[in-house]
């Protein structure tokens, strides 16, 4: 069996970090993985400060940009994690994602947590998925 080659993906629609710190996306064969965003515009400007919902659906749109440019739709994502700095927050985190998902819903964990990576952020949001196992 031939050895699958790891692909890093890019996306024009989102940031990439620096060099040697993380990569956004990568996909192996038909697999993907999405690392965890949190609300941070191409200026490094919180989107939706102290709104959790709006933090959510910025995520949600810059993870649907790497799963399109993987070569997926959303359906593909098989599993998301979300993280939020306050369980309060649940309700409109979950209303933004049914905007991006219908039918049958990714396996999912939700986390509480005391702190991400930029202390403005509210939510963090990564996933995974399969190219083409979506309806």
């Amino acid at each position: 069996m031939a050895q699958m080659k790891m692909q890093r993906v890019y996306s024009d629609k989102v940031a990439e970090p620096p060099p040697g710190l993380w990569s956004n996306c990568k996909r192996i064969g038909d697999w993907f993985w999405v690392s965890g965003f949190i609300a941070l515009d191409k200026d490094n400007n919180i989107v939706g400060p102290n709104d959790p919902g709006a933090q959510a659906h910025y995520i949600f749109s810059n993870i649907k940009h790497y799963v399109e440019a993987a070569g997926g739709k959303m359906s593909d994502v098989v599993k998301l994690n979300i993280y939020l700095t306050d369980m309060r927050h649940r309700p409109p985190v979950l209303e933004a994602r049914r905007k991006f998902f219908t039918g049958d819903f990714p396996c999912s964990t939700l986390v509480g947590v005391t702190s991400l990576f930029d202390t403005r952020a509210l939510v963090e949001i990564d996933c995974s998925g399969h190219i083409g196992a979506g309806v």
